[in-house]
């Protein structure tokens, strides 16, 4: 009776070191959708907990990289805005690479070439304005006027991976160039925090414009706000808020499945249901969103991008006296 009993107490603790695999997670999803990503994910893998910590994309590479000199790396799995973070991890060794893993229907654009990380939905960049106090415009350039002066809301690429790529993609752009962002700063604009701050500003008249990604103008709209979105004809940046394993992980399995997840189709269908553009082909995206195809995309070397990062941002700093 004694040896059945330390039988089925072995056997149990078996099964609860099984059933309490834990992956750590940093994201910089907005809370509430990196819940509802963590919630969907545990409900299809019930043995593995997810633990994760959320910040802006800036801020979570700072304490990355913090980790990474002390030699105590805490993250499994990043789920962050932008590759060009991402790019600087893999040329330091630092991300795992996974070329199994489910991209047979994803254009080669959305994932990177050594299968190190793996775009996950599409996030584009554009100017939303509130039309009761604001008239819609057609390029970038039409923001830069006296009647907008401190008027914009404007995400820091200091902070956020989205203003990040937005800063490398429209400088890129022969037509607009670093003169956008001196216009801005002539126009006395702020650049700070996230999207989130530059939407409530939109929303509640104290802006009259904002440089903000899709989502948050459009779902903000949904919900009743008055706010709207403009994909401006001179084109716009987008993210695709790449999924990504580090190479310290001592849980590959379980990443790997978080990987995969979000590569499903049900993965997918998630980000539509959190109001974002799905890429994965067939998959609808929410109702009233721009098709990525009739909008002009504004393209960067992402290698190039990572090289001189540290340059961008410093004279984006130079010329806002951040």
């Amino acid at each position: 009776m004694r040896f059945l009993s330390l039988s089925l107490a072995t056997a149990l603790l078996c099964s609860a070191a099984h059933a309490e695999t834990t992956l750590t997670l940093y994201t910089s999803q907005p809370p509430e959708q990196a819940q509802s990503t963590v919630d969907a994910f545990q409900a299809a893998h019930p043995d593995i907990k997810v633990e994760w910590t959320r910040n802006g994309t800036s801020a979570l590479m700072n304490v990355i990289r913090a980790e990474i000199e002390a030699g105590q790396v805490q993250a499994d799995v990043l789920l962050v805005a932008d590759d060009i973070n991402l790019g600087e991890l893999k040329a330091g060794g630092h991300l795992m690479a996974y070329p199994d893993a489910p991209v047979e229907n994803y254009d080669p654009a959305t994932y990177d070439a050594d299968m190190s990380y793996f775009g996950t939905k599409a996030l584009t960049t554009g100017i939303a304005y509130n039309p009761d106090i604001a008239e819609p415009v057609e390029n970038w350039a039409d923001l830069l006027t006296e009647e907008n002066r401190g008027q914009i809301a404007m995400p820091s690429p200091l902070y956020s991976g989205a203003a990040l790529i937005h800063l490398h993609a429209l400088t890129n752009a022969p037509d607009i160039g670093w003169a956008f962002f001196e216009g801005l700063n002539d126009l006395d604009i702020v650049p700070e925090g996230g999207n989130g701050p530059a939407t409530k500003a939109v929303a509640s008249g104290m802006a009259k414009y904002a440089i903000l990604v899709d989502a948050n103008a459009l779902n903000a709209k949904a919900d009743g706000s008055p706010i709207d979105f403009i994909a401006p004809k001179d084109g716009v940046s987008f993210i695709t808020e790449p999924v990504a394993i580090m190479s310290t992980t001592d849980n590959v399995d379980a990443a790997k499945q978080f990987v995969d997840f979000l590569l499903s189709e049900d993965g997918q269908k998630l980000v539509t249901e959190q109001g974002y553009l799905p890429i994965m082909p067939g998959v609808e995206g929410p109702e009233g969103f721009p098709k990525l195809s009739d909008m002009k995309l504004l393209d960067y070397d992402v290698q190039e991008a990572v090289r001189n990062d540290a340059e961008m941002r410093e004279k984006f700093s130079d010329t806002f006296g951040q």
